[in-house]
């Protein structure tokens, strides 16, 4: 059933199914090629990105889950090897094998914890995976892109996930202190530890990165402009040096003439 559902997911930045079946008693998928690899191998662990390149990644792999979430499914394992790398450099998520029909809680297993520790949402740990962990495990991707570490720390397993459970993640600022306030907030909400506590959709917390994004943008150009008084545009019009006019036959500077217009 779910092997029929996977194979129907056409979008262009998921991996398509070519063909699936069963080959003595053993389930199978053969999907299309990427040859690029994976986003972990281009950039590896302690990496960390621009944010311009963290918001290209971002939209792309939340429209190919808010399409599988549309489909009723939840991924449950969200990490950069798990995005693999098209013909034209596009990001394709992969690995929908241990997603899961979305299904009300009280259909849940308590065994339904399948996923990488370091990305799980708190609720995954407790077995109610929902579309909304999606989001919590591309928020530790989004953070892990920004400053080359994981929000939480644990030397075990089980560390880490009561890590995840109970403690708030460490400050984007404390690492790098001049990201924006807008974007750390975008990112700690994705992180919240209650899933309704998070953005209602995989498209609006793109959509709020990106605006998060924009705003940033919009205030590194406004710096000059407190800082001077000028635009930035008319700050690389510098006044010429005071000796210029000594280039300039003794006519030209002694008969020049204002000009009015």
């Amino acid at each position: 059933m779910e092997a029929r559902i996977i194979a129907h997911l056409i979008h262009p930045n998921i991996v398509r199914v070519l063909e699936f079946g069963m080959e003595d008693k053993t389930p199978f998928l053969v999907m299309d090629f990427a040859p690029h690899g994976t986003l972990r191998q281009r950039h590896p662990k302690g990496t960390s990105l621009p944010l311009p390149t963290v918001i290209s990644y971002v939209k792309q792999v939340a429209d190919a889950l808010q399409s599988a979430h549309d489909e009723r499914l939840v991924h449950r394992d969200v990490k950069p090897e798990n995005m693999l790398l098209g013909r034209h450099n596009e990001v394709l998520l992969s690995d929908f094998g241990i997603a899961i029909l979305a299904q009300s809680s009280h259909q849940q297993r308590p065994s339904d914890t399948s996923g990488t520790t370091a990305y799980m949402a708190p609720e995954q740990f407790r077995g109610k995976p929902c579309p909304a962990s999606d989001q919590y495990s591309l928020g530790i991707v989004v953070y892990e892109w920004l400053c080359g570490m994981y929000p939480f720390q644990g030397s075990t397993a089980i560390q880490l996930a009561m890590r995840h459970l109970f403690d708030p993640p460490h400050p984007l600022r404390d690492i790098i202190p001049s990201i924006s306030p807008a974007v750390e907030q975008v990112v700690m909400r994705a992180l919240a530890k209650e899933p309704k506590e998070r953005f209602g959709s995989m498209r609006d917390f793109a959509a709020a990165l990106e605006r998060a994004s924009f705003l940033d943008e919009l205030s590194a150009e406004a710096y000059p402009l407190l800082q001077t008084g000028q635009p930035p545009s008319l700050l690389t019009a510098a006044s010429p040096p005071d000796d210029s006019l000594s280039t300039l036959p003794a006519s030209s500077a002694d008969d020049s003439q204002p000009m009015l217009d």
